[in-house]
């Protein structure tokens, strides 16, 4: 695994991490919020696509897009068109289906298998009485993709709901972490403890001080927390 280094060319700096898979080297981008792309054995994987966090007409097209759910700072038409190209595989809920008018829909639970991509749709949704508004269950995917022999859980929205118990052999999760709309750190700091990813990056932070999952998670040898620039 390698230390963040920057994808750079005349027109953007991202930062990257890079790991060996059983199926070739993965990088994973941090473009920013819940937008990340992924790249492995020449596919380009995108998340949440946003044009607010960057020009995506500077990136590479995009082999498969993950949509998690149709909030503005998630969706958005005009950053998937950017990286769209006529072989371009677009995951998304049942709601973003009816706004986008095209893609793959996966209810939570459902699986596919995408350019030998294994991608499970998990649920997203807050459990608190006074957030449920913001994402109610069974409309918010997360999802899990097996790339090579790494197991990756992008959470999308939620809060740490009962369903995070069957993941297993998570090697890297991403988990939101900013109230009101997700979750606070201590909620994090749980779900880390119950799913024992190897790495944890706390994405969709905003303004929330990420000195406190690393305090909360300090004694925790299970998992690295790592801070990317994902507010």
């Amino acid at each position: 695994m390698a230390t963040p280094n920057e994808l750079s060319n005349d027109h953007y700096h991202i930062e990257k991490d890079v790991f060996e898979t059983s199926a070739g080297k993965l990088t994973l981008y941090f473009i920013g919020h819940s937008s990340l792309m992924l790249e492995i054995n020449k596919k380009t994987i995108y998340t949440d696509p946003v044009s607010a966090l960057f020009d995506y007409s500077k990136l590479p097209k995009a082999d498969i897009i993950l949509i998690t759910h149709i909030h503005p700072d998630h969706f958005d038409i005009n950053a998937i068109n950017k990286i769209t190209q006529t072989n371009t595989q677009i995951i998304v809920t049942p709601e973003v289906y009816e706004a986008l008018k095209k893609g793959i829909v996966l209810k939570n639970g459902d699986k596919t298998i995408l350019d030998g991509i294994e991608i499970e749709a998990i649920p997203a949704y807050n459990t608190s009485p006074d957030r449920e508004k913001f994402h109610t269950k069974g409309i918010g995917n997360g999802y899990v993709l097996n790339l090579g022999n790494k197991k990756i859980y992008i959470a999308g929205d939620t809060e740490n709901i009962p369903e995070m118990k069957l993941l297993k052999n998570i090697d890297i999760a991403f988990l939101p972490m900013n109230l009101p709309y997700t979750m606070m750190p201590e909620q994090v700091a749980e779900v880390v403890k119950i799913i024992n990813p190897k790495i944890f990056y706390p994405y969709h932070y905003g303004d929330t001080d990420t000195s406190i999952i690393q305090k909360l998670l300090a004694d925790n040898k299970n998992t690295e927390v790592r801070i990317r620039s994902l507010k």
